[in-house]
């Protein structure tokens, strides 16, 4: 044999070995870019090789990953290893932005260069620009930043979503690529984390619990062999707590940019929420841990549905002076139906305060509860200036009023604001699993606070409501809340029978009772 047919032979074998091991084929020809040493073999570490088995041997995998493990290189180094054995295949990379996915393909260009000539080809790319590269055997890798219809005109061979849990919208672009990989096709979606409810935090747990074909992988910091005990020390001094859960311990709680803290709300989980004692009303979902005290004073406070079908109708029961959620609902009901529900549970319990958001449809519930001679309605200032409590209660006093709680562009954020200091400081007790799971998805976007996309915070708006009015309410509640209580309880209906046709307008005040000695006293700053 002849020694060029002997080097043939031998290219032919390494070449047969190569396509069969990725992990000789990276150690022995796959140069990459390390940002301090320049270019590299990528020699994998143990971890990296245990990853890239789950990517050869598992269709689907979900990569919740701490940052600078050289997971996006990896799968980098896999996508060009698809595309140079197999012919026809189409790598497709989505990611935030096109220049975030046009990266990976940078890594692919660059690992595809510095091969040597006999494992490229002879043959020049047909294509290879920013953002493809298409090899001489029709294989290629597509970079393309997110949009509902990415990748609908592909059919795509691998799929890899970069920082998924960052990208807005993947839901819908997951759900429109997902029967183009029907066939065969292979996903790795991967990520350090960015709080809970997102797509990326459900197919990972879905994952984890067997509920979908995600392959679920964890990847701390820890897993790094340069990085030790020093390494963690010094990071994490300065970075926050957030920060370091999100870009190296691969926590999902941690990670996110909730109203209210992970850690303040799993100890509400460990040490208050409990499974009620009771399920009522509209297949069970009133739900009640403590029944009514006699010697109590409650206050039901009411979020109501737009009717979209898209949120629900929410109430919580409170007990005033302990700071106590006791009751709790949520379901979708109609409006009149929801206003005679909320009288009957607030004179169940003790004639409390009812509170009930007056926009939109909100005002059919009210108009309801008045038109039923529910006689312990709140009702809010026609104007609110700049809410501080004074000033609430001196508009109270003087200004006209309207049934109902006005939830406005400026109450909201006092709301939110009086909520989120009550669950932080403990002082707001709560039981309710429905409502921990709504403030752990209940999260600051562009500077509002809100739901998650795909999620409802009917419980979460509807206790801050509550909250919100309790300290105006205990602002004077060793004198007035008995007073309140036992007053209101013995007016005649004709007040409001008067009120809600007249305003806006004049109107008979129904906080004006008698004194006992022959006048009037408005009653109105109880409130």
């Amino acid at each position: 044999m002849s020694e060029q047919e002997n080097i043939k032979k031998i290219i032919t074998q390494e070449y047969i070995k190569c396509s069969q091991d990725p992990i000789h084929f990276f150690r022995k020809y796959c140069y990459i870019q390390h940002p301090i040493k320049g270019r590299i073999l990528f020699h994998l570490y143990p971890f990296q090789e245990d990853v890239l088995n789950d990517f050869r041997n598992q269709r689907f995998n979900i990569i919740n990953k701490s940052r600078q493990l050289g997971i996006s290189t990896l799968a980098a180094g896999f996508s060009l290893h698809t595309m140079l054995f197999n012919k026809d295949k189409t790598v497709l990379c989505i990611a935030t932005k096109q220049e975030t996915a046009k990266g990976m393909v940078d890594k692919v260009q660059f690992m595809y260069n510095n091969l040597p000539g006999w494992l490229r080809g002879n043959k020049k790319p047909i294509s290879d620009n920013k953002l493809s590269l298409k090899l001489a055997n029709n294989s290629q890798i597509i970079a393309t930043s997110a949009a509902s219809d990415a990748g609908r005109s592909y059919a795509v061979s691998l799929l890899l979503i970069d920082e998924a849990a960052f990208i807005e919208g993947i839901d819908k672009i997951y759900t429109s690529i997902k029967p183009t990989i029907a066939t065969g096709g292979r996903i790795i979606a991967l990520s350090s984390p960015n709080g809970i409810g997102n797509w990326f935090h459900r197919m990972y747990t879905e994952a984890q619990m067997g509920d979908n074909d995600f392959n679920p992988v964890e990847l701390k910091w820890n897993l790094h062999p340069d990085r030790d005990q020093i390494w963690y020390d010094t990071e994490k001094s300065n970075m926050s707590a957030r920060e370091f859960a999100q870009e190296y311990d691969c926590d999902f709680l941690g990670s996110g940019n909730s109203v209210v803290e992970p850690d303040t709300l799993k100890w509400y989980e460990a040490n208050h929420v409990i499974d009620p004692i009771e399920h009522r009303f509209l297949g069970g979902d009133f739900w009640v841990w403590k029944y009514p005290d006699y010697s109590k004073q409650y206050m039901v406070t009411a979020d109501v549905a737009r009717g979209d079908g898209n949120d629900y109708s929410a109430f919580h029961v409170i007990d005033v002076e302990a700071c106590e959620q006791v009751a709790e609902f949520k379901s979708h009901i109609g409006t009149r139906e929801y206003g005679h529900m909320l009288a009957s549970v607030a004179a169940e319990y003790n004639n409390a305060l009812l509170i009930v958001e007056n926009a939109n449809i909100g005002w059919d519930v009210v108009n309801t509860i008045i038109e039923k001679g529910y006689q312990n309605l709140y009702y809010s200032p026609r104007s609110y200036g700049d809410m501080s409590m004074d000033k609430y209660l001196d508009r109270l006093e003087n200004d006209q009023v309207v049934p109902g709680f006005t939830n406005s562009v400026k109450t909201r954020p006092l709301v939110i604001s009086k909520m989120e200091s009550y669950i932080r400081e403990g002082a707001f007790i709560f039981h309710s699993k429905r409502l921990l799971e709504e403030l752990r998805v209940f999260i600051w976007h562009n500077g509002k606070a809100q739901a998650q996309n795909g999620y409802t915070d009917d419980l979460v708006l509807s206790c801050g409501f509550g909250l919100f009015l309790r300290d105006t309410a205990l602002k004077y509640q060793s004198a007035g809340m008995d007073i309140t209580r036992a007053s209101l309880a013995g007016m005649s209906k004709t007040g409001y029978d008067s009120i809600y046709p007249t305003m806006p307008g004049g109107f008979i005040n129904p906080y004006e009772i008698d004194n006992g000695m022959g006048g009037k006293e408005d009653i109105r700053w109880l409130f």
